[in-house]
C-alpha cells in the first residue's frame, strides 16, 4: 500500500478545501515545493498534486510554476491533476516529467479524446472519479453528471485505462473516514487499479484501505489529516506496512 500525500495548489500556494468548496480554504504553505520536500524527507514514495485553479477554469499560471518547482526539487514520482482538458495539456505535463496525469472532466465530456490520449500516452494517463451520492462530478466539482461512479469506472476500463483515483466528495477534507465500501465496489466491478482518496481521519482508515489490496486498491491519498497533524506521515507509512505484514484474519 502506497501512501501518497496531497498538495493542492491554489494561487501558487498549498491549500486544502473542504468538500471542494473554494469558500472553505485553508492555506498551509506559501511554498509548495518546500512542502513537497517535507513529505519526501518523511518517507513519501509519491506525491499527488492538484491544480485547483485549473479545475475551476481560473488562471493557473502560478500553480503550474509551483508544479515545475516541485518537479525540480524532488526525485520521487508526481501524480498531477486538475484542469487537464486537452492532448496539449497532457503533452506539456508529460514533457515536464509528471509520472501520472489525472484526467477527470474530459473523460466524461469527451471519451473519444480520452481514448486518443490513452492510445498515445498509455498508463501515464489515469482517470479521476470524483463522486457525491454515487454520481460523478466534473468541472472542479461544480457540476454533476447522471453517471454512476461504478458504471463510469467500467466504461473507462473498456477504453484502456489501467487506474482510477476515486474520491468521495462528501468526505473530502471532512476527516470523517474513507468510503471503504464504494472504493472496494469500484475496484471489484471494473478490475482497475484504484487509488483511494477523500476523508481519511485516522490510522484505522489506512488499515481498512490496506485490506482492500487483494481487490486492486493499492494506494491511498491523504491530505487534511496530515496537514492538521492528526497523525504523521511516518505513522501512516508504519500503519500500511503493519497491515501488510499481519497475517490474514480467519
Amino acid at each position: 500500500m502506497i501512501i501518497i500525500p496531497a498538495i493542492d495548489l491554489r494561487g501558487g500556494r498549498c491549500v486544502r478545501l473542504t468538500q471542494g468548496q473554494v469558500t472553505a480554504e485553508t492555506v498551509y504553505s506559501e511554498n509548495p515545493a518546500s512542502m513537497a520536500r517535507r513529505w519526501v524527507d518523511a518517507g513519501a514514495e509519491m506525491l499527488h498534486v492538484v491544480n485547483l485553479d485549473g479545475a475551476l477554469n481560473q488562471n493557473d499560471t502560478k500553480n503550474l510554476k509551483a508544479l515545475e518547482q516541485i518537479l525540480y526539487e524532488v526525485s520521487i514520482p508526481v501524480q498531477f491533476g486538475g484542469g487537464v482538458r486537452t492532448k496539449d495539456d497532457v503533452r506539456r505535463l508529460d514533457d515536464l516529467g509528471v509520472t501520472r496525469i489525472v484526467i477527470g472532466t474530459t473523460a466524461i465530456e469527451n471519451p473519444v479524446l480520452l481514448e486518443h490520449i490513452v492510445g498515445e500516452y498509455g498508463s501515464t494517463v489515469i482517470v479521476g472519479i470524483d463522486a457525491r451520492d454515487g454520481k460523478v462530478a466534473l468541472r472542479g466539482w461544480e457540476k454533476f453528471s447522471q453517471l454512476e461512479a461504478i458504471d463510469f469506472a467500467q466504461k473507462v476500463a473498456e477504453m484502456g485505462i489501467d487506474r482510477v483515483v476515486y474520491t468521495d466528495i462528501a468526505r473530502d477534507g471532512m476527516l470523517v473516514g474513507i468510503n471503504v465500501d464504494t472504493t472496494r465496489e469500484i475496484a471489484e466491478a471494473s478490475g482497475l487499479k484504484v487509488t483511494a482518496s477523500g476523508g481519511v481521519a485516522s490510522l484505522d482508515d489506512i488499515t481498512a484501505v490496506s485490506r482492500l489490496e487483494p481487490f486492486g486498491v493499492d494506494s491511498l491519498i491523504i491530505g487534511k489529516a496530515l496537514y492538521e497533524g492528526v497523525f504523521t506521515l511516518e505513522q501512516a507509512l508504519e500503519s500500511a506496512v503493519e497491515e501488510q505484514d499481519s497475517p490474514p484474519s480467519l
